[in-house]
């Protein structure tokens, strides 16, 4: 069941468009935010990644809120092809089909738009009987045409399936699955075969976290500093364990002339993902854009697969994963 959604093959991911908590972000950024959403249009990264529980305590919404701004305010080239994506979080409140439909129809305010809306993760792991209602709601989106398509996000195959049948009982169809994807962090990808569902089922995976949070920039060591807050706790336990992958992106990037971020977003590229990459600032954009217009070839592909098997263990996943 096809869609009318256009997808690029590398998008940007808003996270920390409002965070204060994680990315340390300030109202004082927007401008320099505004930049980043007009430099990547420009050149051809389109698909902008949300969600409705994004923004810290007062924030919250924040990056909605931004995203529907710059987004408005964008008269350039390749304004027709923008496609804003947002991911509705299923909270303990939300009960209903309905409750799914408001929160969709909010985002789709804060946003000016909506062509993609995602359930941001299944409540199968703790609240199974919720979930169904929520994704009634959120194919309801669809059938009175609020958007052009629907998404998952944190799904495994089994579930999957299950949805997909769902779905396509209604004529709805599963346009996307995001799911955390990496050099450090393939699971469920390969450990569980998505991939291969994901292709029969003609739905297009999109890596979020490509980048592990920014372990795989080269920005950090095991020596410090580290960044603050929960990230810098997390980089000190895992830095090193990771310098052999870490070498390794570092020798091929160089043998490129390429940065080790860009090396690691292009990998996900050639494992027909598309990657999400965040970023705050117009360097980080240009970082990541560096990644697009090449590959890498089959044997650089697999001496990364080789180092990074022994360090996959070592990322921290999403507890809302499902099988």
């Amino acid at each position: 069941m096809p869609t009318n959604l256009s997808l690029p093959i590398m998008g940007c991911g808003t996270w920390a468009w409002g965070n204060r908590l994680l990315w340390g972000y300030e109202p004082s950024m927007d401008a320099e935010l505004q930049a980043v959403f007009n430099l990547c249009v420009e050149n051809g990264v389109t698909l902008f990644d949300t969600g409705d529980s994004y923004g810290t305590g007062k924030l919250n919404g924040r990056s909605e809120t931004l995203l529907g701004r710059f987004s408005q305010e964008y008269q350039g080239v390749n304004a027709d092809k923008i496609c804003i994506a947002t991911k509705l979080a299923p909270y303990p409140w939300r009960l209903t089909r309905r409750s799914m439909v408001s929160a969709g129809e909010a985002s789709a305010r804060r946003l000016g738009r909506l062509d993609l809306v995602q359930m941001h993760w299944s409540t199968a792991n703790y609240a199974p009987w919720q979930e169904w209602s929520l994704l009634d709601g959120l194919a309801d989106l669809y059938d009175r045409g609020l958007v052009k398509g629907v998404g998952l996000s944190n799904y495994g195959p089994k579930r999957l399936e299950r949805v997909y049948q769902k779905f396509s009982d209604r004529g709805v169809p599963i346009a996307t699955l995001q799911v955390q994807y990496s050099l450090l962090s393939t699971y469920p990808v390969t450990t569980l075969g998505l991939k291969e569902v994901c292709d029969r089922l003609g739905i297009q995976l999109i890596a979020y976290s490509p980048l592990a949070l920014g372990l795989l920039t080269g920005k950090y060591s095991e020596k410090g500093p580290f960044p603050p807050g929960i990230r810098g706790l997390l980089f000190r336990n895992i830095l090193p364990k990771i310098q052999p992958l870490l070498d390794c992106l570092r020798a091929i990037a160089s043998n490129r002339n390429k940065t080790m971020s860009q090396v690691a977003i292009n990998w996900c590229i050639c494992k027909g993902m598309i990657p999400i990459p965040g970023a705050k600032t117009v360097e980080q954009a240009q970082q990541n854009l560096g990644a697009l217009g090449w590959s890498l070839d089959a044997g650089e592909i697999e001496e990364l697969d080789q180092v990074a098997a022994n360090s996959k263990k070592t990322m921290v996943q999403n507890n809302f994963q499902t099988t």
